[in-house]
């Protein structure tokens, strides 16, 4: 009895005194839920505008995620695991806290500017959309199995919810139901391969389970053997989960109805947020695989490889079927499939990298570059995918239409808007000097990297290269809707102000101008980050 309650009294003062202060961004979204919904029901409270207190906590846990990012950085406090190993503190999990919340801050502005959801249902839909985002936000954190599979359900459930807010429409009813089908059947395949993975290694803790699996691999013969086939298919059933929430191909089913079925607001944050909070999971996935026995290595660079093939099916699948869309979010749709093909690129070559041997070659400093073109790539796509769909949102407010037809000779009647969106629409395809360049420049230079270790890399490389031109083809149609077709006789005008949505477009729009020019002063930072996140692995 006294070993348990000096357990006990042990994890309490860790949790109160350590693990609390580290989950304090969480802490104030989850805090700021707690507001919402009691201030909808206490009498006089329920005055109060919903979007304030919501924007308010995302402030705040923006502020916190930054002064921890900070403390890091300065080694103020060393990176550590938190809630008993559970969730990882370190530079990269802290970044995509500010990432998210910053997202978060936007989204919500957005939907200030644009007002849905109406005062009646705000409190519900800002529940759902700060709660996926702390969903996400342990995503990026993970250090164990089942908070992995936490994460990825706390931020599904809620999505599932806001793809079907718009009542009274069946395609959103519908768009929901089919995201809801789907991502059931993902998760019951991730779970079935987490519980595969931690059966057969006796732990769920992603850093022991490298050490535990070159154990099992070394007592075996190799790929040969049932165990070690075993560890691989749950391996293949864990990434079905992620590439559920990164729309990867063949897993990407979902991710065109949804976005034609929610609304506008909704789609760009699902098109963003969710990717961050996977790409940040599926790192620490991978460079779980990191261990000293070279079998465990082969695993790594054999998923490596495969996740290169899936990008490459992915960029050009999204790109193909992007091409025939007449729908403007249904396009946009395609096109974040197509996106996170690019960005997969960078984790193939990363496990590529980190796992293969080449003389000659520094493949860890290779592989830094990597979760540095990742990470830049990610905050370009904040801005440009973020400010398409808040264009596509503003414009539906006046003319109530989505199809790419009604935008003809909008230039004329909003030209702010159709600015943001051609400043977007370069970067979407990764024409200089915008963000968009430099990030998929980035990437394709670590997977030519990459290309030294495994001839495979070549042909992703090849599909990157050809999908960039061909993206071009469908992404122009916007712009010549915008600019070069008259507007029809007696279609509904256009009318926004320079303030507020033309300033609120211009505030997400042009970062992307300046990402593109001064590139280095941000690759730098992310090279720091990814530096720290290999070096606390032991690579």
């Amino acid at each position: 009895m006294n070993d348990i309650g000096s357990l006990v009294v042990r994890l309490l003062d860790e949790t109160t005194k350590t693990s609390v202060g580290l989950f304090a961004p969480e802490l104030v979204l989850s805090g700021t839920i707690v507001l919402m919904l009691a201030f909808r029901v206490l009498p006089g409270l329920n005055r109060i505008p919903t979007q304030w207190v919501a924007l308010l906590g995302a402030f705040g846990s923006f502020a916190l995620a930054l002064c921890q990012f900070d403390r890091l950085v300065t080694g103020e406090i060393p990176p550590t695991s938190f809630f008993t190993g559970m969730l990882m503190f370190d530079q990269l999990g802290t970044f995509f806290r500010m990432f998210l919340s910053l997202f978060l801050i936007l989204t919500i502005t957005l939907t200030v500017l644009t007002g849905i959801p109406d005062r009646d249902d705000a409190a519900d839909f800002y529940t759902l959309l700060i709660g996926s985002t702390i969903g996400m936000m342990i995503m990026a954190s993970a250090n164990h199995l089942l908070m992995m599979f936490m994460g990825v359900e706390m931020t599904s459930v809620p999505s599932y919810a806001m793809v079907g807010f718009l009542k009274g429409r069946k395609k959103s009813s519908e768009a929901a139901l089919k995201y809801v089908v789907y991502g059931a059947g993902a998760a019951g395949v991730m779970l079935y391969g987490i519980s595969l993975l931690a059966g057969l290694t006796g732990t769920g803790s992603m850093p022991d389970m490298a050490q535990r699996l070159g154990m099992i691999v070394s007592q075996n013969a190799g790929i040969g053997d049932a165990t070690v086939r075993t560890i691989l298919l749950a391996g293949l059933m864990v990434l079905v989960g992620l590439a559920f929430k990164l729309s990867i191909f063949p897993f990407h089913f979902w991710c065109p109805d949804a976005f034609e079925g929610a609304a506008a607001e909704v789609a760009g944050f699902l098109s963003v947020a969710s990717k961050a909070g996977a790409f940040a999971l599926l790192v620490r996935f991978g460079l779980s695989f990191t261990s000293t026995s070279a079998a465990v290595s082969e695993v790594g660079f054999s998923f490596g490889i495969g996740l290169g093939v899936l990008a490459a099916a992915t960029a050009t699948f999204g790109n193909l079927s992007a091409y025939g869309q007449t729908n403007i979010k249904r396009m946009l749709a395609y096109s974040t499939i197509a996106h996170a093909g690019y960005m997969l690129m960078a984790v193939s070559a990363l496990l590529v990298l980190a796992h293969g041997k080449q003389v000659g070659l520094d493949t860890q400093g290779e592989a830094r570059r990597c979760i540095e073109g990742l990470i830049y790539y990610l905050f370009v796509y904040l801005f440009m995918n973020l400010g398409a769909f808040a264009i596509v949102s503003l414009i539906r407010n006046q003319i109530f239409s989505e199809e790419i037809e009604d935008y003809n000779g909008l230039a004329t009647q909003c030209p702010v808007l159709c600015f943001g969106m051609l400043l977007c629409v370069f970067s979407l395809v990764g024409l200089p000097p915008m963000g968009g360049f430099w990030a998929k420049l980035v990437i394709f230079s670590a997977v030519f990297k990459a290309t030294a270790v495994h001839w495979v890399m070549w042909g992703v490389l090849g599909a990157g290269a050809i999908n960039t031109v061909f993206s071009l083809f469908y992404y122009i149609r916007i712009l010549k809707a915008m600019y070069i077709k008259s507007r029809p006789a007696g279609a509904r005008s256009v009318r926004y102000d320079l303030f507020p949505g033309g300033v609120f477009v211009l505030l997400i729009c042009l970062p992307i101008l300046g990402l593109g020019i001064l590139p280095q002063g941000f690759t730098d930072k992310f090279h720091n980050i990814a530096d720290a996140l290999l070096t606390q692995i032991g690579r």
